[in-house]
């Protein structure tokens, strides 16, 4: 690893809440140095990580695989709750060198980041034996504020982007008998009956995707 400068790290999520929380966690802590946070764009400054949040990201294997050819992009790291098996494996093939659980603390999350751009490979759980940093659980996803689980959110962010039921059982690896349970407990938190309500709840509280780079905080 190269100490003389900072680790530049971008932070890639559909959401802008999402990526200014994951900014948060990861302030003050060097040699990181987040210059990049992105919405439904590849990152454009050259930086040697990408930290790709998973909620409600179209982050499949194609998207991975073009990310990781990018000249201007060194490592990529899956930052998820979910941590199977076959999804572990599943992104590592498609280039992914680090699958970190948001359940670490923001300082185990640096030390994982640190070791992937030291070269290795760094898969969750690993020696973390801090607790998980609640700073940053305000903005730990769309929704929180009203009750909904991540899991939860994470549906109504893809319904809100007009996915069906078929297109989120997929990407999220859900059964459709687990998938209608957590429509119906995310519709009864937020008060909505129908899908077109729920679309509509989703805009108003920030569920809609906004494309675009975000400047980080100075």
């Amino acid at each position: 690893m190269n100490d003389s400068r900072p680790v530049r790290v971008a932070i890639v999520n559909d959401y802008e809440i999402v990526v200014r929380g994951l900014e948060r966690l990861l302030a003050d802590r060097p040699p990181l140095e987040v210059v990049e946070l992105d919405c439904l764009v590849d990152p454009a400054l050259p930086v040697d990580l990408v930290l790709l949040d998973t909620f409600a990201a179209q982050l499949g294997a194609e998207k991975m695989a073009r990310l990781n050819a990018l000249p201007n992009v060194g490592h990529l790291v899956v930052y998820t709750w979910e941590q199977d098996e076959q999804r572990v494996a599943r992104d590592l093939a498609a280039g992914a060198r680090g699958h970190l659980s948001k359940g670490l603390s923001g300082e185990a999350l640096a030390h994982a980041l640190l070791r992937v751009h030291a070269g290795e490979v760094v898969v969750s759980p690993f020696d973390d034996h801090g607790v998980r940093d609640t700073a940053a659980d305000p903005h730990a996803w769309p929704g929180r504020a009203h009750g909904l689980s991540s899991r939860e959110a994470e549906v109504l962010g893809l319904i809100t982007q007009g996915k069906t039921n078929e297109d989120i059982a997929r990407q999220l690896y859900l059964s459709p008998n687990t998938l209608k349970r957590y429509i119906r407990t995310a519709y009864r938190k937020i008060g909505v009956e129908r899908r077109s309500q729920a679309v509509a709840w989703g805009y108003q509280h920030g569920m809609a995707p906004i494309p675009g780079a975000i400047l980080p905080s100075a």
